[in-house]
């Protein structure tokens, strides 16, 4: 069986969807791919489950009902690939923001020594393509404010682009991770360090979705600022054991 699962949320993603599964299928590597659908009435899960009949082994998905969050699809997937025996559990969105010959580099920076790869948009300068300068400046700066907080040394916060080893997703009391946004991404980082493991930045060239919306927006990033400062308070009271 393969150890490694590529988890893809949607929500309104037919556009996508399709391509995203063929070009992960193409790669020359063997990853599996698990759907978690928050209820696109658009029909993604119509299209998925017609690719499951020629990727019965390998394609997987979960529907649930209604939008419940960024953060709630990727534990529910953690889960589901924790259940399933995965040892490389992935982070990806599904509009070709990241590219998926990517996960090959981040797989190797994990199966090389560290415990987390995240495709990183701020390693090496700044490498965003399509989006306007005040969204690069909100998210660029976003990471600045977090490291500024935490003192941990991670350039993209933010980045929703991962590779985790199973033990760090073991290790995470995942029903304790509080935010459901995109705060999800920096509370995840921020507690894969506080309990000891190595992340590791693999610097990926980020180009915004051509097909289909959007959902960013400056809420989400003003959840994730606020919430930075209540998750380092929390941070000063509780205890994280070494992984």
């Amino acid at each position: 069986m393969p150890d490694s699962i590529v988890i893809i949320p949607t929500y309104n993603e037919k556009e996508n969807i399709e391509r995203m599964i063929r070009k992960v299928f193409a790669l020359p590597f063997n990853f599996h791919i698990l759907i978690i659908d928050d209820g696109s009435p658009d029909g993604t899960p119509i299209i998925v489950k017609h690719l499951q009949n020629t990727y019965p082994d390998s394609l997987f998905m979960v529907e649930r009902e209604g939008k419940q969050g960024l953060g709630t699809a990727y534990i529910h997937g953690f889960k589901w690939a924790i259940e399933h025996n995965y040892d490389y559990i992935f982070e990806m969105d599904a509009d070709f923001s990241h590219n998926p010959d990517d996960l090959l580099r981040l797989r190797t920076a994990c199966v090389e020594g560290s415990d987390v790869a995240v495709g990183s948009r701020y390693i090496k300068g700044v490498n965003v393509v399509n989006w306007p300068m005040s969204r690069v400046l909100m998210s660029y700066f976003a990471s600045v404010y977090v490291r500024f907080i935490t003192g941990v040394n991670i350039q993209d916060f933010t980045a929703g682009f991962m590779c985790y080893k199973r033990r760090v997703l073991e290790t995470i009391e995942l029903d304790k991770i509080k935010f459901v946004g995109y705060a999800f991404q920096i509370e995840m980082k921020y507690t894969a360090v506080k309990h000891g493991f190595q992340v590791t930045e693999v610097p990926i060239i980020f180009t915004d979705r051509t097909a289909g919306q959007s959902k960013m927006s400056k809420g989400i990033f003003k959840e994730a600022i606020l919430g930075v400062l209540t998750m380092r308070f929390n941070a000063i009271f509780r205890k994280y054991p070494e992984g």
